[in-house]
């Protein structure tokens, strides 16, 4: 049997090709985004500060907003603003609409 003979050019290809397999990278996973978890803390002093953050938003805009409006506003969470809202609700000071919305009473 004859045996082919190989080249100095393709030996190193081979041994280029044999190095850039061994030092590749392999690829990573993308890191899963974690959802950051706030804590409420329910309490007198809490609740009565986000009343007054849901308040001072209620007072400007003069018309009714969603809770959604209002934790924009207030650059609070939503849960925090149903914490506020229960406040005023139970003082008197917001009433709801028809169409999901507060307004100062």
């Amino acid at each position: 049997m004859a045996e082919k003979k190989t080249t100095k050019a393709t030996a190193t290809k081979k041994v280029a090709a044999e190095k850039a397999a061994t030092k590749a990278p392999a690829k990573k996973a993308p890191a899963k985004k974690v959802a950051k978890e706030t804590v409420l803390y329910i309490n007198a002093e809490n609740a009565g500060f986000r009343a007054g953050d849901v308040y001072q938003v209620l007072a400007a805009s003069e018309k009714a907003v969603t809770v959604a409006e209002i934790s924009k506003a207030a650059k609070i969470t939503e849960g925090e603003v149903v914490l506020g809202l229960g406040w005023l609700l139970k003082e008197g000071k917001v009433a709801s609409t028809e169409d999901n919305k507060v307004v100062l009473a």
